[in-house]
């Protein structure tokens, strides 16, 4: 499933994510979300989430 589209993510759902600082290399950092942090209904490099760690980036990969 894709993390472009926003109506696809919910709290609590087990997410792929690219941190800021990661962008370059495209490492991907496991989280759950806490909170969707994009309000627009799609985004082309991944809608924008804070996960209950406390890191925020871009979903790439929902997790099932």
């Amino acid at each position: 499933m894709s993390g472009n589209n926003r109506v696809n993510i919910k709290p609590g759902l087990r997410v792929m994510v690219v941190l800021k600082a990661n962008q370059s290399s495209g490492k991907l950092t496991e989280g759950i979300v806490k909170n969707i942090l994009t309000s627009s209904a799609v985004h082309p490099h991944g809608i924008k989430v804070r996960l209950e760690n406390g890191l925020v980036g871009r979903v790439k990969e929902i997790k099932t």
